[in-house]
């Protein structure tokens, strides 16, 4: 049935990794509503939501580059993935 596409336990990691990531961000927003709304380092007026997206964005343009740039492995790539992300929640 879901044959069309490779599904690996990486890939099924990744979905369960941003679904996970967005059922946190509604039960935060259950909690306490209004998104947490700050301004950042970038100058942008952000919320948990954008922070999450400009996450997952910029992780996936490392990845690529790194792809592109120098090929496998991915294990420093994935390194500079977590350390976006702490820069995205910290200070964006």
């Amino acid at each position: 049935m879901l044959s069309w596409m490779a599904w690996t336990w990486p890939t099924a990691l990744v979905f369960i990794g941003i679904f996970s990531a967005m059922g946190i961000l509604t039960v935060l927003e259950i909690k306490n509503p209004g998104g947490d709304e700050r301004q950042g380092a970038l100058g942008l007026v952000t919320t948990r939501g954008d922070r999450l997206f400009i996450t997952l964005l910029g992780s996936v343009y490392i990845m690529l580059a790194w792809l592109g740039i120098i090929g496998m492995p991915l294990w420093i790539p994935l390194a500079l993935c977590i350390t976006w992300a702490g820069f995205c929640f910290w200070k964006v």
